[in-house]
């Protein structure tokens, strides 16, 4: 199925309206889902995914729908959007711009369209059929990840180290002994940089399907690698490796499963 970047676009307006006046708003509330431990949600992130909703309720009507605020709707159909509002709600809440708006589309389980919007930035990162491509600031260009093959020479993000539980964190600790520069906090910005080519490997634990379906066509439409550290579809989620060529994912998974 042929999404056009129109769409997208319309989305991406729909939602920054509702996040974008909220973002550095004084005096904004956020809940916390856990009963243990601490994830934010805002009215930003209800408001907008009931925003994006509405336009594919209108324009797919038979599609279903997973959002991470408001669950699942018609989960059989072959055509399922998966949506999250804001990824990175805890830089929302804190005034940092490294959140996006992440809306993904799965065919027969595939991920084969996705966008990372930034509104606050003006960015736009998005993949169809057509590849992966940028718009925003500087002009619209195709994206395409840089030829990186050695740890060595590589920059890694993850968005806190701290979310690698047990024999995971020490997995971890490994590769980014081996990387010439790690930074943390970057959610999925980290993906659209590895897309832009300006990193060159994300590694993170536990993300669910809302956190990842989005970015996968644009990692793999800028001739990025993006797997499950088992080498599995990055779609089923949980523990993802994303790299730039195929030589530095086999290098990470290397070491994350040794």
């Amino acid at each position: 199925m042929r999404i056009e970047k129109e769409f997208m676009r319309r989305i991406a307006a729909a939602a920054a309206a509702e996040t974008l006046p909220r973002f550095r708003m004084a005096g904004l509330a956020s809940d916390n889902k856990y009963a243990v431990g601490f994830d934010p949600v805002t009215e930003a992130d209800r408001a907008a995914e009931q925003a994006i909703r509405g336009l594919i309720h209108d324009a797919f009507p038979d599609h279903g729908i997973v959002g991470e605020e408001f669950g699942v709707e018609n989960g059989e159909s072959r055509y399922v959007w998966v949506i999250d509002p804001i990824d990175g709600t805890r830089s929302f809440i804190s005034g940092i711009p490294l959140w996006g708006t992440l809306v993904g589309l799965l065919e027969d389980g595939d991920a084969v369209a996705g966008m990372m919007f930034q509104p606050f930035t003006g960015e736009a990162f998005h993949a169809d059929a057509d590849g992966a491509h940028y718009e925003g600031p500087g002009g619209a260009r195709a994206l395409a990840v840089r030829p990186t093959t050695a740890l060595g020479e590589a920059t890694l993000c993850t968005t806190t180290p701290a979310l690698f539980a047990g024999g995971k964190r020490a997995a971890y600790d490994r590769l980014e002994r081996e990387v010439k520069l790690a930074r943390y906090g970057t959610d999925c910005y980290a993906y659209a940089m590895l897309a832009a080519g300006t990193v060159d490997l994300v590694v993170e634990s536990g993300l669910q399907l809302y956190d990842i379906v989005a970015l996968v066509p644009i990692i793999e439409k800028a001739g990025g690698v993006i797997t499950t550290w088992d080498g599995g579809p990055a779609e089923k989620a949980g523990d993802i490796v994303a790299a730039a060529t195929p030589e530095l994912h086999r290098a990470a998974l290397k070491l994350l499963n040794g």
